[in-house]
């Protein structure tokens, strides 16, 4: 599963062309058109299931097998018929210029930074290349000094290869770098020289998958790494993604050679994170049990493997500082996270003393999509921490006494900081209204300055206002709302708003630069509201879990408050209000269209789960098992089936407009739920308005998506929303 605000990070879909002439020999199967007039006919061919003595009927299970002709040319069909609507609206060709002439006069921008030695390390990314690239920067951080190493926008021209991660080795000489195709996220790994910028060695295959991902650690002397390896051929296909292990590589001998270091006794979803960040002499190794927050600890070293913590112990990341001191962030009778201490040399965690305690903030988790959240430099430690979705760095000395804060806007984001060896951090600082740039903090004198790496943007803000609001949810849970609206927004129920939501994994809405689409959103006269709900990190791991496995409902019931919130207070009418989301938040979109079905006018869905009942047997599905719960436990079973977006769509139904985006190399969510869902709504609605799918042959679940096919995909989105709430493109 992929964490995302879907609007700010820019993902959409190439354009194919109207193949109208071959629509007719595409049409499967010999059933009833559909309740929606305009879609393909889909054959139902109904397949009964029993769990638990309930006897669930599926009609359209022949789809889940996208290798089948016949499910591949359907799909055809319905990217067919999705793409002469769009393509045939009249402003989204202008929508797309808009777009793509906004993102491309972007400038530059840096993520991801590992400082090694005097130089640093960074994804740097320059549109209108379509893949981001490596480049390395002296501690200055001077742009011209910047030098790009490796670049995936050469070695494949059609920009469909992508970099899932890197590492350099600590002498600075080295790049191993994981690289996919088409969104895949399949990596295998690649080893670049720096200073010539040549792939040296090997191709080490099998080396990262969605969901599991994919780490290395550098040994000191820069001649070996740990890194992550998957069974490949020796296991099924279904299960290569699966049983993920650690080895370890000597520069110069064959990856056949390589050798067993540790996993076999891992769980099959096991997410392994190889780190030596502050201290390249201990390997850390965080290993999650799947997606639901469960971690478990190992130390590699001279002595070998080390367990530290299990998952039961509630340590939900921990980081080596550079005095060989484990640092653990503790969740165990205190959901807000507290922050233990090993000495150096001591691994049971029953000797871990107390440093800092568990206060109204929530210290963060890092995982896979952001930074280190625990930083510990020979001065200080630094705790990245939220405080209801924006965030903050407090700063502590090594005993535990608070030393103050870096400086930061208000709300922001700081989603990585990274000391550098001149005795400064550098910390991301992100808004919603302003481009994304970096601080740098002076550990010696405690004062801040500005740095080079600051995006700039075509786009600008200054006439928008962001209003935190606090709706009560079903069961009177306050839960809060970002709402982004230009300044003197009248109040007379006649905006367009789009809602956009995503509550799970533990996954905090923060802020993020708004960016193109939201722009073209406001300036056509539209509200755009980020909905904190429960699922998410943002009060702390209760929050989480009053939204995970049987509790799942109080998300969909946090999302329709905040829907009916934004109409009582004049905000919007039900015709004028539509929702977003995608992943976790497409299932969140497919459950408050199936329960409240009259309160939207036009939904937008990505990359969405829909049949809860046969999630776990996807082809990534047995990592959101800790999250969603099985069909095996006959409570977890009936709290899925009370929700399945699948199996709650109901015939002669009036659903609102519907688009639905997937990818057809998506491996963190099957396609399968977007094809099943979408025939099962063509079938019932009742409302005269249209259902469409749009599927990708060239794309995923967004991680690693060409910009062109990012920035198409969003121009589809804009434009079906723009059509069916009639709203215009501003000329400005």
């Amino acid at each position: 599963m992929v964490a995302y605000n879907i609007i700010a990070d820019m993902e959409a879909q190439t354009t194919k062309p109207c193949l109208l002439c071959v629509l007719a020999a595409l049409v499967v199967g010999t059933g009833a058109h559909g309740a929606d007039p305009g879609a393909p006919v889909t054959e139902q061919i109904p397949v009964t299931d029993t769990y638990h003595q309930v006897p669930v009927t599926d009609p359209y299970r022949w789809l889940e097998n996208g290798e089948d002709p016949k499910v591949r040319a359907w799909s055809e069909t319905q990217d067919a018929h999705a793409r002469k609507y769009l393509d045939g609206l009249p402003q989204r060709a202008a929508i797309y210029d808009r777009l793509y002439a906004l993102v491309s006069a972007t400038s530059s921008s840096y993520r991801g930074l590992q400082a090694v030695g005097d130089v640093v390390f960074a994804s740097y990314t320059q549109p209108p290349k379509q893949q981001a690239m490596i480049a390395m920067l002296g501690n200055d951080l001077a742009l011209a000094a910047a030098r790009v190493i490796v670049d995936p926008n050469s070695i494949d021209p059609k920009g469909t290869t992508a970099i899932d991660w890197f590492v350099a080795s600590p002498d600075g000489k080295w790049l191993a770098v994981s690289m996919s195709e088409n969104g895949s996220e399949v990596g295998s790994l690649h080893l670049f020289e720096v200073a010539s910028g040549k792939q040296v060695g090997p191709v080490i295959p099998h080396v990262q998958y969605p969901t599991g991902g994919g780490s290395l650690a550098w040994r000191a002397d820069s001649e070996a790494f740990w890194y992550t390896r998957y069974p490949g051929a020796e296991r099924p296909a279904q299960e290569q993604r699966f049983f993920q292990q650690i080895y370890f590589h000597k520069l110069g001998e064959a990856a056949a050679r390589d050798t067993y270091v540790l996993g076999k006794e891992f769980p099959k979803v096991a997410e392994i994170a190889l780190s030596t960040r502050f201290d390249p002499d201990i390997v850390l190794a965080s290993v999650a049990n799947g997606d639901g927050g469960e971690f478990a600890h190992y130390l590699i070293d001279v002595h070998g493997a080390r367990q530290i913590t299990h998952f039961e112990d509630k340590v939900v990341c921990a980081s080596v500082g550079q005095d060989g001191a484990v640092y653990l962030e503790s969740r165990r009778d205190a959901p807000h996270g507290k922050l233990l201490k090993l000495d150096p040399g001591v691994t049971e965690l029953g000797r871990a003393k107390l440093l800092i305690p568990e206060s109204d903030a929530v210290m963060e988790v890092g995982g896979e999509f952001g930074g280190e959240p625990l930083v510990v430099t020979s001065h200080a430690i630094y705790v990245r921490e939220l405080i209801g979705g924006p965030s903050r760095v407090a700063i502590y000395d090594h005993a535990g006494a608070s030393i103050g804060m870096l400086p930061l806007p208000d709300p922001a984001t700081v989603s990585e900081a990274e000391p550098l060896s001149d005795g400064s951090i550098v910390y991301s600082v992100a808004t919603y209204l302003q481009p994304p740039y970096f601080s740098r903090y002076s550990e010696k004198s405690a004062s801040v300055a500005s740095t080079p790496l600051a995006q700039t943007s075509p786009i600008s803000f200054a006439d928008t206002e962001v209003v935190r609001e606090f709706v009560k949810s079903k069961d009177g849970t306050s839960v809060p709302i970002n709402i982004m609206r230009r300044k003197g927004t009248r109040l007379n129920g006649q905006n367009p708003v789009l809602l956009y939501g995503y509550g799970g994994y533990g996954i905090s809405e923060t802020p993020q630069f708004l960016g193109a689409m939201v722009r073209l959103w406001l300036d056509a006269g539209g509200v755009y509201v980020v909905a904190s709900l429960r699922g998410g990190g943002e009060f702390g791991e209760s929050w989480h879990a009053q939204g995970a496995l049987t509790h799942k409902q109080n998300v969909f019931d946090d999302f329709i408050a905040a829907a009916e919130h934004l109409i009582d207070e004049n905000y919007t009418t039900r015709d004028r209000l539509a929702i977003i989301g995608g992943s976790n938040g497409g299932l969140l979109m497919g459950a408050v269209l199936t329960q409240r079905p009259e309160l939207f006018h036009a939904v937008v869905s990505l990359v969405g789960i829909y049949d809860m009942l046969r999630v776990e047997l996807g082809s990534n599905g047995s990592f959101n098992v800790t999250e969603f719960g099985t069909v095996k436990d006959r409570d977890q079973f009936n709290a899925m089936y009370a929700y399945s977006p699948y199996h709650h769509v109901k015939d002669g139904t009036k659903y609102p407009a519907i688009f639905m985006q997937t990818g057809a190399t998506d491996g963190r969510v099957d396609p399968a739920h977007s094809r099943k869902m979408i025939a099962r709504l063509q079938a019932a609605t009742a409302s005269g308005k249209p259902v469409y799918l749009s599927i990708n042959s060239h794309a995923g679940h967004g991680i690693g998506s060409a910009l062109s096919i990012r920035v198409n995909q969003q121009a589809d989105r804009l434009s079906f929303l723009f059509d069916q709430l009639n709203m215009k493109l501003s000329q400005q």
